[in-house]
């Protein structure tokens, strides 16, 4: 049940938050660019008195929305934002190849008078920021990008703590000290989870290897199946993956069922139906609350066509926009609880501490708003032995969304 507030306190709201919008974050930025704080208006107001004024927000996916992937999980978000808003009207085309994107963000601002558009991958970019330019009186949001406009800003719930949680468990549990993971696209995003994902494997077991498999697909099954089968051939009994279907996880549960042990973590979208026996735990998202964040700030005139260029939302653990488990509310398969509580490790801080206690003491400082502990603090060596985070260092947000190099204990080529 949402309150309703009268006009004048909106008003009053709309002018506190616009000022509030404009205070520069505390995190390093690139040369020439300047993120902002983002405030969530809707932890104050989640609906004004409905009035004639309504918004169409139109959504471009790269995938199918049922991959029970990236695709499926935007589109809950849109779901959810479209029955949360009575003035929302919601539209969205998938299967968009990236080339193509150009033709479709026409079809929504000329055909269907869309007054926002969302375009929901690394590979829309380019042509996002064109349609920007060629419709500068409309709003656009990137997903996953770093090019805005003025009337273009900027999103992304990200992972990378959620992997390097799933890295933990992983390096636990494995018996051959051989992990894969079946990578979809050599882009930052990509390669930031790998990473992080292999020094929470590390921490744990510091002789154990992560190997990448590169499908160059963001939903390709039988490409994902195949290169999940390959490393299982050659001794790896634990799987990671960035590809928008469940295959990973069913590859995996196909094994544990014939009497071969192969473990996994979903990806995205809840996956646990997939992999009862061998699944662990998964990366879960809330892109609904970027969504309703986002359309309840235009809606209310507090984001225009003017004032995005510095607009980036980076939601994480700490704002909630991202959640550990392989189904929502159940952060670890309670069939790996024991497993995981039976492995101790030392950390310098903690002392002596069992892998399942140590996952949630993580989880604790990552959340907390201080962020009392970060997968990217030095020190951190490339694959090369070559330090790239000194002792006691944090890679900047700049640095995490732009990150082009591997972690020691990766193997795998990063194609250039």
């Amino acid at each position: 049940m949402y309150k309703r507030i009268l006009l004048p306190t909106v008003l009053i709201l709309i002018a506190a938050l616009a000022l509030a919008a404009c205070q520069p974050t505390a995190t390093p930025a690139p040369p020439g660019v300047q993120t902002v704080e983002v405030t969530r208006i809707v932890e104050v107001v989640k609906e004004v008195p409905v009035a004639e004024k309504k918004l169409k927000a139109c959504f471009i996916y790269v995938g199918p929305i049922g991959d029970i992937g990236w695709t499926h999980a935007h589109d809950q978000g849109r779901k959810i934002v479209d029955e949360q808003f009575p003035w929302l009207e919601t539209a969205y085309a998938e299967s968009v190849p990236e080339a193509d994107v150009e033709r479709f963000l026409d079809r929504f601002i000329v055909e269907e008078k869309c007054d926002v558009v969302f375009t929901t991958s690394f590979g829309f970019m380019d042509g996002t920021l064109a349609a920007a330019q060629k419709y500068p009186d409309k709003i656009f949001f990137h997903c996953s990008g770093y090019k805005r406009a003025p009337n273009m800003g900027t999103y992304m719930a990200d992972f990378y703590q959620v992997y390097y949680l799933n890295g933990l468990m992983a390096g636990a549990l494995t018996k051959s000290g051989k992990i894969g993971y079946v990578a979809a696209h050599p882009i930052p995003e990509v390669v930031r989870h790998i990473n992080a994902f292999a020094l929470g494997v590390r921490e744990v077991n510091p002789n154990a290897t992560v190997d990448v498999r590169w499908i160059f697909s963001w939903y390709d099954p039988a490409k994902a199946r195949q290169a999940a089968e390959a490393m299982i051939a050659e001794g790896v009994d634990v799987l990671a993956f960035t590809e928008d279907s469940p295959t990973v996880v069913q590859v995996a549960e196909e094994y544990t069922n014939k009497g071969q042990p192969v473990y996994s973590f979903g990806h995205y979208s809840p996956m646990a139906q997939f992999g009862p026996n061998s699944m662990v735990s998964g990366q879960l998202v809330h892109w609904e609350r970027i969504y309703e964040d986002i359309l309840m700030k235009v809606y209310l005139g507090i984001y225009t066509p003017k004032n995005l260029e510095n607009v980036d939302y980076w939601y994480i653990l700490g704002q909630k926009g991202v959640e550990l488990g392989g189904d929502f509310g159940v952060p670890i398969n309670p069939k790996f609880e024991a497993p995981l509580k039976a492995v101790k490790v030392t950390d310098p801080l903690l002392g002596e501490i069992s892998v399942y206690d140590l996952v949630f003491k993580r989880l604790e400082q990552m959340t907390d708003p201080a962020v009392l502990f970060d997968p990217f603090t030095g020190p951190i060596k490339d694959q090369q032995g070559q330090e790239r985070v000194k002792p006691g260092q944090r890679l900047s947000l700049y640095e995490l969304t732009t990150i082009d190099w591997f972690v020691e204990g990766v193997i795998g080529e990063l194609p250039r």
